[in-house]
Protein backbone atom coordinates (compact mmCIF):
# COMPACT_ATOMS: atom_id res chain seq x y z
CA UNK A 1 0.00 0.00 0.00
CA UNK A 2 1.22 3.62 -1.05
CA UNK A 3 2.13 5.00 2.42
CA UNK A 4 2.09 8.96 1.35
CA UNK A 5 -0.88 10.65 -0.53
CA UNK A 6 -0.67 13.77 -2.60
CA UNK A 7 -2.62 16.88 -1.31
CA UNK A 8 -3.90 19.21 -3.91
CA UNK A 9 -0.75 21.74 -3.30
CA UNK A 10 1.34 19.39 -4.76
CA UNK A 11 3.04 18.36 -1.03
CA UNK A 12 3.03 14.51 -0.42
CA UNK A 13 1.83 13.51 3.07
CA UNK A 14 2.36 10.41 4.69
CA UNK A 15 -1.03 8.51 5.44
CA UNK A 16 -0.70 7.79 9.23
CA UNK A 17 0.59 10.67 11.85
CA UNK A 18 0.83 10.92 15.29
CA UNK A 19 -1.47 13.16 17.19
CA UNK A 20 0.20 15.05 19.87
CA UNK A 21 -3.00 16.71 21.28
CA UNK A 22 -2.73 16.43 25.51
CA UNK A 23 1.12 15.89 25.33
CA UNK A 24 1.96 19.39 27.62
CA UNK A 25 5.12 17.95 28.80
CA UNK A 26 8.85 18.57 27.41
CA UNK A 27 10.34 15.33 28.63
CA UNK A 28 6.84 13.48 27.77
CA UNK A 29 7.28 15.02 24.38
CA UNK A 30 11.05 14.31 23.96
CA UNK A 31 10.27 10.24 24.58
CA UNK A 32 7.44 10.32 22.70
CA UNK A 33 9.61 12.09 19.81
CA UNK A 34 12.03 9.46 20.07
CA UNK A 35 9.82 6.02 20.51
CA UNK A 36 7.71 7.43 17.31
CA UNK A 37 10.61 8.10 15.20
CA UNK A 38 12.23 4.94 15.76
CA UNK A 39 8.98 3.24 15.34
CA UNK A 40 8.79 4.91 11.84
CA UNK A 41 6.66 7.91 12.12
CA UNK A 42 7.84 10.88 10.18
CA UNK A 43 4.10 12.94 10.14
CA UNK A 44 3.17 15.01 13.26
CA UNK A 45 0.67 16.71 14.07
CA UNK A 46 0.65 19.89 16.69
CA UNK A 47 -1.10 22.92 16.72
CA UNK A 48 -0.78 26.23 18.58
CA UNK A 49 -3.60 25.34 21.18
CA UNK A 50 -2.04 21.95 22.13
CA UNK A 51 1.22 24.35 23.91
CA UNK A 52 3.90 21.90 22.72
CA UNK A 53 5.28 23.50 19.44
CA UNK A 54 8.22 23.82 21.21
CA UNK A 55 8.84 21.02 22.96
CA UNK A 56 8.71 19.22 19.82
CA UNK A 57 11.05 21.80 17.80
CA UNK A 58 13.42 21.27 21.06
CA UNK A 59 12.60 17.36 20.86
CA UNK A 60 13.40 17.22 17.03
CA UNK A 61 16.41 19.07 17.01
CA UNK A 62 17.98 16.70 20.25
CA UNK A 63 17.08 13.70 17.80
CA UNK A 64 19.17 15.23 14.91
CA UNK A 65 16.58 14.19 12.49
CA UNK A 66 16.60 15.75 9.36
CA UNK A 67 13.56 18.59 8.79
CA UNK A 68 12.94 17.27 5.22
CA UNK A 69 12.34 13.88 6.34
CA UNK A 70 9.69 14.76 8.73
CA UNK A 71 5.92 16.20 7.97
CA UNK A 72 4.74 18.54 10.16
CA UNK A 73 1.22 20.08 10.70
CA UNK A 74 0.19 22.97 13.14
CA UNK A 75 -2.65 24.65 13.54
CA UNK A 76 -3.96 28.66 13.82
CA UNK A 77 -6.32 28.69 17.46
CA UNK A 78 -9.44 30.80 17.38
CA UNK A 79 -8.46 33.74 18.98
CA UNK A 80 -5.50 33.59 16.73
CA UNK A 81 -7.34 34.04 13.56
CA UNK A 82 -8.31 37.69 14.25
CA UNK A 83 -6.74 39.50 10.41
CA UNK A 84 -3.45 41.42 12.48
CA UNK A 85 -1.97 38.12 14.49
CA UNK A 86 -2.56 34.97 12.11
CA UNK A 87 0.33 35.64 10.61
CA UNK A 88 2.53 37.05 14.08
CA UNK A 89 1.15 33.77 15.48
CA UNK A 90 2.32 31.85 12.71
CA UNK A 91 5.80 32.98 13.05
CA UNK A 92 6.07 32.43 16.25
CA UNK A 93 4.51 29.03 15.60
CA UNK A 94 7.78 28.69 13.41
CA UNK A 95 10.23 29.50 16.08
CA UNK A 96 8.86 27.47 18.56
CA UNK A 97 9.22 24.33 16.16
CA UNK A 98 13.02 25.99 15.20
CA UNK A 99 11.59 25.38 11.24
CA UNK A 100 11.35 27.75 8.44
CA UNK A 101 8.31 26.53 6.98
CA UNK A 102 5.19 23.62 8.12
CA UNK A 103 4.46 21.06 5.64
CA UNK A 104 0.54 22.07 6.81
CA UNK A 105 -1.10 24.30 8.39
CA UNK A 106 -4.47 24.79 9.28
CA UNK A 107 -7.57 26.67 10.54
CA UNK A 108 -8.15 24.79 13.77
CA UNK A 109 -11.87 25.89 13.57
CA UNK A 110 -14.83 27.34 11.61
CA UNK A 111 -15.12 30.77 13.63
CA UNK A 112 -17.68 32.93 12.93
CA UNK A 113 -16.85 35.60 12.31
CA UNK A 114 -13.19 35.33 11.44
CA UNK A 115 -12.58 32.09 9.43
CA UNK A 116 -13.39 33.91 5.88
CA UNK A 117 -10.69 36.45 6.26
CA UNK A 118 -8.45 34.19 8.00
CA UNK A 119 -8.10 32.41 5.27
CA UNK A 120 -6.92 35.12 2.91
CA UNK A 121 -4.00 35.08 5.67
CA UNK A 122 -3.64 31.47 5.06
CA UNK A 123 -3.28 31.95 0.95
CA UNK A 124 -0.78 34.68 2.05
CA UNK A 125 1.35 32.13 3.49
CA UNK A 126 1.02 29.48 1.10
CA UNK A 127 2.26 31.90 -1.37
CA UNK A 128 5.18 33.15 0.48
CA UNK A 129 5.91 29.46 0.58
CA UNK A 130 5.97 29.29 4.62
CA UNK A 131 2.77 26.96 4.78
CA UNK A 132 3.82 24.33 2.36
CA UNK A 133 0.08 22.83 2.08
CA UNK A 134 -3.07 24.90 3.61
CA UNK A 135 -6.64 23.43 5.32
CA UNK A 136 -9.05 23.31 7.84
CA UNK A 137 -10.33 21.69 10.78
CA UNK A 138 -13.59 21.09 12.02
CA UNK A 139 -15.14 21.80 8.67
CA UNK A 140 -18.61 20.85 7.78
CA UNK A 141 -19.81 20.35 4.42
CA UNK A 142 -21.64 23.88 4.52
CA UNK A 143 -18.12 25.80 6.08
CA UNK A 144 -16.01 24.19 2.88
CA UNK A 145 -19.22 25.08 0.80
CA UNK A 146 -18.69 29.03 1.76
CA UNK A 147 -14.82 28.78 0.96
CA UNK A 148 -14.89 27.15 -2.28
CA UNK A 149 -16.62 29.71 -3.44
CA UNK A 150 -14.24 32.33 -2.43
CA UNK A 151 -11.27 31.27 -2.44
CA UNK A 152 -7.91 31.71 -4.37
CA UNK A 153 -6.30 28.61 -2.96
CA UNK A 154 -8.71 25.76 -2.25
CA UNK A 155 -7.94 23.39 1.19
CA UNK A 156 -5.87 20.92 1.04
CA UNK A 157 -7.07 19.19 4.17
CA UNK A 158 -9.58 18.77 6.18
CA UNK A 159 -9.35 17.82 9.61
CA UNK A 160 -12.16 16.51 11.47
CA UNK A 161 -12.86 13.66 13.90
CA UNK A 162 -13.61 10.51 12.60
CA UNK A 163 -13.80 7.05 13.94
CA UNK A 164 -15.87 3.90 13.27
CA UNK A 165 -18.41 5.36 15.83
CA UNK A 166 -18.30 8.76 13.61
CA UNK A 167 -18.13 7.88 10.09
CA UNK A 168 -19.59 11.16 8.16
CA UNK A 169 -19.80 9.62 4.93
CA UNK A 170 -21.15 12.05 3.42
CA UNK A 171 -18.39 14.76 4.43
CA UNK A 172 -15.66 12.12 3.13
CA UNK A 173 -17.27 11.89 -0.10
CA UNK A 174 -17.66 15.73 -0.78
CA UNK A 175 -13.94 16.10 0.08
CA UNK A 176 -12.87 13.48 -2.02
CA UNK A 177 -15.25 15.14 -4.39
CA UNK A 178 -13.20 18.27 -4.47
CA UNK A 179 -9.65 16.79 -4.09
CA UNK A 180 -9.89 17.63 -0.63
CA UNK A 181 -7.76 14.91 1.97
CA UNK A 182 -9.56 13.89 5.20
CA UNK A 183 -7.21 13.27 8.44
CA UNK A 184 -8.64 11.66 10.80
CA UNK A 185 -8.48 13.36 14.58
CA UNK A 186 -9.38 10.84 17.21
CA UNK A 187 -9.51 7.95 15.22
CA UNK A 188 -9.41 5.67 18.47
CA UNK A 189 -12.37 7.81 19.77
CA UNK A 190 -10.44 8.27 23.33
CA UNK A 191 -10.86 4.55 24.06
CA UNK A 192 -14.51 4.44 23.71
CA UNK A 193 -16.06 0.93 22.30
CA UNK A 194 -12.32 -0.55 22.19
CA UNK A 195 -14.02 -4.01 23.63
CA UNK A 196 -16.86 -3.98 21.13
CA UNK A 197 -17.51 -7.60 20.08
CA UNK A 198 -17.49 -6.70 16.36
CA UNK A 199 -14.20 -5.19 16.55
CA UNK A 200 -12.58 -7.97 18.85
CA UNK A 201 -14.32 -10.55 16.30
CA UNK A 202 -12.55 -9.21 13.29
CA UNK A 203 -8.85 -8.51 15.12
CA UNK A 204 -9.21 -12.25 16.19
CA UNK A 205 -9.60 -12.93 12.16
CA UNK A 206 -6.40 -10.75 11.17
CA UNK A 207 -4.46 -10.91 14.47
CA UNK A 208 -4.96 -7.54 15.23
CA UNK A 209 -6.19 -5.39 18.32
CA UNK A 210 -9.35 -3.32 18.33
CA UNK A 211 -7.32 -0.27 18.18
CA UNK A 212 -5.21 -1.37 14.84
CA UNK A 213 -8.93 -2.44 13.09
CA UNK A 214 -10.34 1.11 13.80
CA UNK A 215 -7.09 2.45 12.72
CA UNK A 216 -6.95 0.22 9.70
CA UNK A 217 -11.23 0.99 9.41
CA UNK A 218 -9.66 5.20 8.83
CA UNK A 219 -6.96 4.07 5.86
CA UNK A 220 -9.71 1.55 4.08
CA UNK A 221 -11.70 4.63 4.02
CA UNK A 222 -9.14 6.69 1.72
CA UNK A 223 -8.34 9.06 5.33
CA UNK A 224 -5.28 9.95 6.97
CA UNK A 225 -5.89 8.87 10.49
CA UNK A 226 -3.41 10.65 13.62
CA UNK A 227 -3.37 8.41 16.09
CA UNK A 228 -2.48 9.69 19.92
CA UNK A 229 -0.27 7.60 22.61
CA UNK A 230 2.38 8.51 24.61
CA UNK A 231 2.60 4.67 25.10
CA UNK A 232 6.15 2.76 23.27
CA UNK A 233 3.96 -0.11 22.58
CA UNK A 234 1.12 1.19 21.49
CA UNK A 235 2.79 3.86 19.34
CA UNK A 236 4.27 0.51 17.74
CA UNK A 237 1.46 -0.94 17.60
CA UNK A 238 -0.19 1.70 15.95
CA UNK A 239 1.76 2.02 12.85
CA UNK A 240 1.57 -2.15 12.41
CA UNK A 241 -1.40 -1.85 10.26
CA UNK A 242 -0.16 -1.90 6.59
CA UNK A 243 0.03 -5.62 6.29
CA UNK A 244 -3.48 -6.75 5.72
CA UNK A 245 -6.68 -5.17 4.10
CA UNK A 246 -10.16 -5.14 5.57
CA UNK A 247 -12.42 -7.47 3.32
CA UNK A 248 -15.43 -6.32 2.59
CA UNK A 249 -17.99 -8.29 5.24
CA UNK A 250 -15.61 -6.76 7.67
CA UNK A 251 -16.12 -3.37 6.17
CA UNK A 252 -19.77 -3.84 6.13
CA UNK A 253 -19.84 -4.87 9.73
CA UNK A 254 -17.92 -1.58 10.90
CA UNK A 255 -19.84 0.36 9.07
CA UNK A 256 -23.12 -0.86 11.28
CA UNK A 257 -21.05 0.98 13.87
CA UNK A 258 -21.56 4.21 13.27
CA UNK A 259 -23.82 6.02 15.93
CA UNK A 260 -22.25 9.58 15.50
CA UNK A 261 -20.55 9.37 18.27
CA UNK A 262 -18.32 12.85 19.36
CA UNK A 263 -15.90 12.91 21.71
CA UNK A 264 -14.66 16.73 21.12
CA UNK A 265 -15.44 19.81 19.31
CA UNK A 266 -18.86 19.49 17.35
CA UNK A 267 -19.04 22.33 14.94
CA UNK A 268 -22.65 21.22 13.53
CA UNK A 269 -24.28 24.41 14.80
CA UNK A 270 -21.70 27.13 14.28
CA UNK A 271 -23.01 30.30 12.65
Amino acid sequence: MKQTVSLNSGTDMPILGLGLWRVKEEQECARVVNWALAAGYTHFDTAQLYGNESYLGSAFKDADVKREDLFITTKIKNNNQWWVDLIPSFEESLQNLQMEYADLLLLHFPVTELRRPAWRRMEELAASGRAKAIGVSNYTIRYLEELLRECAIKPAVNQVELHVYLQQPELVQYCKDHDIVVEAYSPLAHGHGLDNPTLAAIGKKYGKSPAQIMIRWCLEAGTVPLPKSVHEDRLKENCDVFDFELDVDGMTQLKQLDTGYRTAWDPTHVA
